[in-house]
């Protein structure tokens, strides 16, 4: 491993380990899926780094463009609308 894969090796591991701690740490669900989504597409970078490519591209596809679209589509759909409360109070 020369000198620059272990520089970003470095990199996006403080990228993955900080933003999966965000996932878990932020107390907003919205900011925890774009945490969430920021993990996923870091450990993809792994994969390219590790000549995976096709395996990169598939995390990116799947993980990032469905599962997090889902989670998104989910907080969207169940959040409490704050101006609907303070009307009925």
């Amino acid at each position: 491993m020369g000198l620059y894969e272990s520089i970003a090796f470095a990199l996006f591991a403080m990228v993955t380990v900080g933003s999966a701690a965000g996932v878990v740490l932020v107390r907003d669900v919205w900011h925890s899926a774009l945490f969430l989504g920021v993990s996923l597409v870091s450990v993809a970078v792994f994969y390219v780094l590790n000549q995976a490519a096709f395996v990169a591209t598939m995390q990116i596809l799947v993980y990032v463009g469905g599962v997090l679209i889902l989670v998104s589509f989910a907080v969207m759909l169940t959040r409490e609308d704050e101006s609907i409360v303070e009307v009925a109070r």
